[in-house]
């Protein structure tokens, strides 16, 4: 089952004062500067449609069309950019312009392009799926730097030539910023729910191979995993008043946790008494009919009205586990979609 994890990209626009000071020059070194905030504007938006289709469940083709169209724009506006003549002498804003445009292309183009290639071995293991994260985390982060690394430019220059910038955030610069935060916060829940989820599998495996230690092993650790998920649980707060993803997070561990005790031990009881009746039974076959004891009939008989109980109740457990099991896995699913869906604006 494919489960909602989290790829989000978060560019922040550099939005241009329209307001300055009057001082000498400021009027045309205002117009250099949003002749850049023009070239500026096309990859906020591509970046806004790439992280809009990844946020909201859009193809994997369409997301990765997504991508290279901001490549592209970025690409172009490396070009008309750098073409631009210096101001008055003055090449520093210009050329850190373009450093910034070389830095995200290069992220966007490299760290992006393995996090892709991460993503799909992600939901093998716990581990694997917290380095997809920290990955997507570590990329944003090199971002955010080459973005303050540009705006202190901005400002410098601005300084130089007589320019009072204000804060001036665009509705697509707002959009990416929002979704940067529900994804933040989305993450926390999602590897809180992963841990246990993975876990839940390893002891279905060996439920299903009727490897009772391993079984034993693994629902030890769902137990001490969901519990300690419970527990992180209490100190995270709804999104926004938006509690939804937390409540079916807690009753997913809930499930996970109660599983893992009682339930886990019907299982296993099944396995050994499935083991013990085969056992009997091959050797109740091996014997002759006129050679077996009414010790061998009895044992015999034992064996299969124990198995026989463990078998009822094993297959009651296991019903109700699935039933169960799937229709909070659907809530989950479903909940996780309507909170993105609400949280993360769509791309207009």
């Amino acid at each position: 089952m494919k489960l909602t994890s989290a790829f989000i990209l978060i560019l922040f626009a550099f939005q241009f004062s329209s307001q300055s000071v009057v001082a000498q020059n400021s009027g045309a070194a205002l117009k250099y500067m949003e002749s850049i905030d023009k070239e500026l504007n096309d990859i906020t938006v591509d970046m806004w449609d790439y992280t809009s289709a990844a946020a909201h469940g859009k193809s994997a083709r369409k997301v990765e069309n997504r991508r290279k169209d901001v490549l592209r724009s970025n690409l172009d506006a490396q070009k008309k950019i750098g073409r631009m003549p210096d101001f008055e002498g003055d090449q520093s804003f210009r050329d850190s312009v373009v450093s910034f445009l070389k830095l995200s292309f290069n992220i966007l183009n490299n760290d992006f392009a393995k996090i892709v290639d991460m993503e799909e071995i992600a939901e093998q293991s716990y581990d694997a799926m917290e380095a997809y994260l920290l990955a997507q985390e570590r990329a944003n982060q090199k971002l955010n730097k080459t973005s303050d690394m540009l705006s202190a430019q901005q400002q410098t220059f601005a300084n130089t030539h007589g320019i009072t910038l204000t804060e001036n955030k665009d509705k697509v610069s707002q959009k990416l910023e929002a979704a940067g935060q529900v994804y933040k916060y989305y993450n926390v829940l999602y590897l809180i729910f992963f841990k246990s989820y993975k876990q839940e599998a390893y002891m279905i495996d060996a439920q299903n191979k009727g490897d009772v230690n391993a079984l034993k092993q693994n629902s030890d650790a769902l137990g001490k995993f969901s519990a300690n998920g419970l527990k992180s649980l209490d100190s995270i707060k709804p999104f926004k008043g938006d509690g939804s993803v937390k409540t079916d997070c807690k009753n997913m561990l809930a499930f996970y946790k109660n599983e893992s005790g009682k339930d886990a031990q019907i299982i296993a009881n099944y396995s050994v008494k499935k083991e013990n009746f085969e056992k009997v039974k091959a050797a109740f076959d091996a014997k002759a009919a006129n050679k077996r004891t009414q010790a061998d009939v009895n044992g015999m008989n034992n064996a299969v009205n124990d198995f026989n109980k463990s078998s009822t109740e094993y297959n009651k457990v296991n019903e109700d586990l699935n039933k169960k099991r799937n229709e909070l896995i659907n809530k989950w699913s479903d909940t996780v979609a309507k909170f993105i869906d609400k949280q993360v604006p769509k791309y207009k």
